[in-house]
């Protein structure tokens, strides 16, 4: 049975920015809170957190890892997510389990692209949150600066201070905290020990000044408060702490401290803040779902005498251990050795050991309560987004929907018949990875993989070849051009005969051929009279045309928006047959197709680009050199949407370019629209590469 109540519960996720310290600071916490013996680094690949072979060798988070401690009376369940753009997807759907969150901020390099787009998930979820400015003793640490970053740049929160630092750079050894008025000195050597002492002279007035700012701030919050304060009254620390946890709460403002994990200075004040500032399951709003029986809003408490219900928000495939399921309890208990009801699928799921994690250690822990974050093995059926549930009491819980890939390529093997082998290892990454997406293209009969940038298109490759032996090459996914026609021609005539001794083969057909609006497909007009061509061998001159629409004259791509009609034609007694005709409208169909002013028609997408506002101009001309026509601009925030059509041969790789006009500020989304025309030099190019490519057997 659990040890703790559901209001000595904390769960909370690290967010920011690639490379600013989140692991780091989960590193040193669990450190700290003596989960570890050592201090984790990711630089040297002794990580809790980051274990993945991927994460060692990029020294990057790829996929979010769940650990917890305890830290005066209070169990954390930590939850550090992956910060890169490849990868953020991970972060936003940690987010939405957790009832807390630090956003990390590098104090040598501000506010980053990632960290502005999870501080907007932040609001959007009204997530209470702590700033902790990291890497206080690198070079170019600037407080103050970054403090002012924040406010410029992160809005709809008020950022409020409530510690300075104690030195900079290679001189930082300590915060003054201006709750207590105290400074906290740190030895400096990793180990985390340090005393309490008076603040420093130097620092006196500067910390009188800010700490009158920051309480006046957070009397605000209670009015009667606000009035002992205003007596000239001495405010105690519950009290202080009491207004903070409220603001936090009420969203007015967020917490500021900060520290170095890499000498572990500084993260013992945050976790006193973790336990006093953020909220616990039974703080928060009841859960929120629909009675998937009667589509009725229905709500779960994060009691355990209610029904059970959890939220499935990750799946880690691993191909010896099995499937890993972590979800997030909301409501109700459960012990091992039981069966789960999945509302989302509607089935049921036998349960073995419930475990605890401790990044990939696995803790069994045989119960798991409202607040818990725990896992199950080996579930054949529950994929990541499904809730689970009491069946005689079911709720179905929102999932979150993955966003679209931005980079595709052509995937095969590069051992024959590793075919089938590919398509289950994606298949078991697709159930850990939901932004991971992969197609057939019936046309080019070519295997698509898409993702969300090169970096998650590499991590993937990696994986494959790591967790099931399976190595494939990549190439750019050919363009799906196909063909059609600009005019009509009547009596198209051709005549099929073939002598070689014994019975031989005739056929003659007259067709009219003529163009059908964009979008149309094909259509066959059967217009025969008289007896020259009898009924039987129309499927076979139907069939002969299909056959021929599937490879054009100008280029070899399939040939659509036509009319066929056969009028006439004729037949010999004993030499005519199915293929003969067959023969003959393929030959037929090619000859008028020649003669309808054949023409190539290429997909055009519909492109949706958000960049901040200076980006505009730069991405609108990078535009109009991909032959894109702009739609229309319009406003999102600080933010622009520009709206184009844009030929999918010109944006095959467009992600990479987008992030280096922006700074990596820019995102796209893009989707097929229709086709059109290629232009006449584009059409003349890929015609003569074609038939290169035929002449050397390709």
């Amino acid at each position: 049975m659990r040890t703790y109540e559901v209001e000595k519960v904390r769960n909370v996720g690290i967010f920011g920015h690639g490379s600013d310290g989140k692991t780091s600071l989960a590193e040193a916490i669990l450190f700290d809170a003596r989960v570890n013996t050592r201090l984790g680094r990711v630089d040297d690949g002794s990580s809790i957190l980051d274990f993945e072979p991927e994460e060692i060798n990029r020294r990057i988070s790829i996929s979010a890892a769940v650990a917890h401690y305890e830290w005066d009376k209070h169990r954390v369940i930590l939850v550090d997510t992956p910060g890169d753009a490849n990868f953020i997807f991970d972060a936003k759907a940690c987010m939405h389990v957790v009832e807390g969150g630090v956003i990390v901020i590098g104090a040598n390099s501000g506010v980053k692209v990632q960290t502005e787009a999870m501080w907007r998930e932040a609001n959007a979820l009204q997530l209470p949150r702590i700033i902790f400015i990291s890497k206080m003793d690198m070079e170019r640490a600037r407080f103050a600066e970054t403090l002012e970053d924040i406010k410029e740049n992160l809005d709809d929160l008020h950022a409020l201070p409530v510690q300075l630092p104690i030195g900079q750079e290679k001189d930082f050894r300590g915060v003054v905290d201006l709750l207590r008025n105290k400074a906290w000195i740190y030895d400096g050597d990793g180990s985390g020990k340090y005393r309490e002492e008076g603040i420093p002279p130097e620092m006196t007035e500067e910390a009188e000044q800010q700490r009158v700012k920051t309480i006046e701030t957070l009397v605000e919050m209670d009015d009667e408060i606000m009035e002992k304060y205003l007596e000239g009254e001495e405010l105690s620390l519950p009290e202080l702490y009491g207004c903070l946890k409220k603001g936090v709460l009420d969203g007015k403002f967020a917490p500021v401290v900060c520290g170095s994990s890499v000498k572990n200075i500084g993260i013992q004040p945050l976790l006193d803040l973790i336990n006093s500032c953020l909220l616990s399951p039974s703080e928060v709003e009841p859960k929120q779902g629909k009675n998937p029986r009667t589509d009725e809003v229905e709500t779960r408490e994060a009691k355990e005498d209610v029904p059970f219900s959890a939220y499935v928000f990750k799946t880690v495939a691993d191909p010896f251990a099995g499937r890993l399921t972590l979800f997030r309890v909301y409501s109700g208990s459960i012990s091992a050795d039981t069966t789960l009801y999945n509302s989302t699928k509607g089935i049921k799921e036998r349960v073995g050991q419930i475990f605890m994690l401790q990044g990939k250690k696995q803790e069994p822990v045989g119960f798991a309560a409202p607040g818990d974050i725990v896992a199950v093995a080996k579930l054949k059926e529950t994929t990541t987004g499904d809730t689970f549930c009491n069946e005689k009491n079911p709720i179905l819980f929102e999932g979150i929907p993955p966003p679209p890939p931005v980079i595709s390529y052509a995937i095969r093997p590069k051992a024959r018949g590793d075919e089938e082998k590919i398509a289950t290892s994606l298949h078991k990454l697709m159930e850990e990875d939901p932004t991971i997406n992969v197609t057939r293209d019936e046309q080019t009969k070519q295997i698509i993989l898409s993702c969300m940038g090169q970096v998650h298109v590499d991590v993937v490759v990696g994986k494959l070849k790591r967790k099931f032996g399976v190595e494939v090459d990549l190439e750019a996914p050919k363009v799906p051009y196909k063909e059609t026609i600009n005019r009509e021609v009547k009596g198209v005539i051709y005549r099929h005969k073939k002598q070689t001794g014994g019975r031989g083969q005739f056929a003659e057909v007259h067709f009219d051929i003529s163009p059908l609006e964009r979008g149309t497909g094909f259509e066959f007009e059967n217009a025969l009279t008289g007896m020259n061509v009898p009924r039987s061998f129309v499927p076979a001159v139907q069939k002969g045309i299909a056959e021929a629409m599937q490879s054009g004259v100008l280029a070899g791509y399939p040939v659509v928006d036509v009319k066929v009609r056969f009028y006439d034609g004729k037949s010999h007694e004993v030499d005519s047959s199915e293929i003969a005709f067959k023969i003959a409208s393929i030959m037929c169909f090619k000859k008028g197709a020649r003669d309808a002013s054949p023409t190539l028609l290429e997909p055009i997408m519909n492109v949706e680009i958000i960049v901040p506002e200076e980006n505009v101009g730069d991405v609108i001309g990078d535009l109009n050199g991909r032959r894109g026509k702009i739609l229309g601009v319009d406003s999102k925030g600080n933010n622009q949407i520009i709206r184009a059509h844009v030929a999918m041969a010109e944006v095959l790789k467009y992600a990479p370019d987008l992030r280096s006009m922006t700074g990596g500020r820019g995102s796209f989304t893009m989707e097929f629209s229709h086709y059109e025309d290629v232009p006449p030099h584009v059409s003349d190019r890929i015609s003569s590469e074609a038939q290169k490519a035929k002449e050397e057997g390709r």
